[in-house]
């Protein structure tokens, strides 16, 4: 599906905006895909997920930024194809926007559970945006 104004594969990624879950799958060193659901946020042309920094898929996504997307139930199954894209680690401004949208969007299971168990096992909450794999490398 191809974005109207400039031609690019964005849509696909959009597109999951619309969905409570979506199953991302991170690569292991050797290689060996992990799948796990997350929540995903999306504004204008930009989509979201958190994690924290202890998190094994953090660690992957340090190794290897290439990930796998696609719409699934909450429990990760897939409900839809894989999108191929990068996740960028966020900072800054882009980290907060992050933050809100995420909030926003899941009120009661982000903003009130996670993010309090993040602070009670004293987890840092990090935040990365999902680009299309081909915009990404440009």
């Amino acid at each position: 599906m191809e974005t109207k104004s400039t031609g690019r594969t964005r849509d696909p990624l959009l597109a999951l905006g619309g969905h409570w879950a979506v199953r991302l799958t991170t690569l292991r060193r050797d290689g060996t895909p992990v799948a796990t659901p997350v929540n995903v946020a999306v504004a204008g042309d930009r989509a979201f997920f958190r994690t924290y920094e202890q998190a094994g898929k953090f660690k992957r996504l340090r190794n290897n930024p290439r990930v796998l997307v696609a719409p699934s139930t909450p429990r990760g199954k897939a409900t839809g194809p894989d999108i191929e894209a990068r996740a960028t680690l966020l900072t800054g401004e882009d980290d907060a926007l992050a933050a809100r949208l995420i909030d926003e969007k899941h009120r009661i299971f982000q903003r009130g559970l996670v993010r309090t168990a993040h602070r009670v096992r004293r987890y840092t909450t990090r935040h990365f945006e999902l680009r299309p794999l081909d915009e990404s490398r440009r």
